[in-house]
């Protein structure tokens, strides 16, 4: 059976799994090994309003990540940011136990902090439903020991001290996670470089074509899509291999094919810019000359 659920709060998602009522309305770390979504849903699709971070094993639920799907058989950190879509199939007969944690962050609970805004430019929870961060032993205990820290504070007496408390180690968690997501990018070279030859061979495709002046230039978040990843996984990753994002790429793509253009060819400039998607030869102007430092007709002039 499927559904589609929102919720609007906390304590919404812990009725609906089954779980006691929260400790702190706006907080909550869940041992996942208390979960229980209803039994007559195999398939859910939900909404939430706020971020949830799980560190995840044994979950007899499928998840798909970026170009695979995964199992949960290692420790797995996924990030969900506010009104991100959740799809979940949930295997009623699996065997093993799942295990983990989920701490769950309204965004009210960070108003009036510096980490509220600070929230918004974690890459991760852009594509954390595309790519799961692999933890090794070492980094599992200590993401743990931070929901747990978490976790005491709030159960404890609240006073004045704890928001700024759990908020710094909040952002501790978050900042770690940035590091790991870091080296996963380099550890995993084998499965980035596939993806960085699927981005060469997609844009080959696009300006070897022969109808390429009936096409826009792709964006950045179009190649993402054929790519299966999210724009900003995909640039965080090429940034790592190398030094460039995704919309560099592809302007250079784009001056290669244009140089081609000009040197081979008698076209005209404009002529060459609606061949090569763009709408205003002025913008092809521009663009071509903050790569090359000439001016198109500069370049073509280099030939005679």
């Amino acid at each position: 059976m499927k559904i589609n659920q929102q919720f609007n709060s906390i304590n919404e998602f812990h009725e609906f799994s089954n779980l006691p009522k929260p400790e702190h309305p706006l907080v909550s770390l869940i041992d996942y090994s208390l979960v229980h979504y209803p039994e007559e849903y195999s398939n859910i699709k939900w909404v939430q309003n706020f971020y949830s971070i799980g560190l995840k094993r044994n979950v007899s639920k499928k998840f798909n990540y970026g170009q695979q799907p995964y199992d949960f058989e290692e420790g797995v950190l996924s990030l969900v940011a506010p009104q991100q879509v959740i799809h979940i199939e949930i295997d009623q007969n699996a065997e093993a136990d799942p295990s983990g944690w989920l701490l769950l962050i309204h965004p009210d609970f960070l108003w009036n902090t510096p980490l509220a805004k600070k929230m918004k430019k974690y890459d991760f929870f852009g594509y954390a439903v595309n790519e799961a961060l692999f933890l090794s032993e070492k980094e599992e205990n200590m993401m743990v020991d931070i929901f747990k820290n978490i976790q005491r504070e709030y159960s404890s007496n609240i006073d004045k001290f704890t928001q700024s408390i759990i908020v710094a180690q909040i952002e501790l968690l978050l900042n770690y996670t940035d590091r790991f997501y870091e080296r996963q990018f380099i550890t995993r070279q084998i499965t980035n470089h596939k993806v960085l030859s699927q981005l060469e061979e997609l844009l080959n495709d696009y300006f070897n074509s022969e109808e390429i002046i009936n096409k826009s230039i792709p964006s950045v978040t179009e190649v993402a899509n054929q790519l299966n990843v999210t724009p900003n996984y995909l640039s965080s990753l090429l940034k790592v291999i190398t030094g460039q994002s995704t919309q560099q790429h592809i302007h250079n793509r784009l001056i290669e094919k244009a140089k081609e253009r000009l040197s081979t060819t008698e076209l005209s400039v404009s002529e060459i810019a609606y061949e090569l998607g763009f709408e205003y030869p002025a913008s092809f102007n521009k663009l071509f000359k903050k790569k090359v430092n000439l001016s198109p007709l500069e370049f073509r002039n280099t030939f005679n």
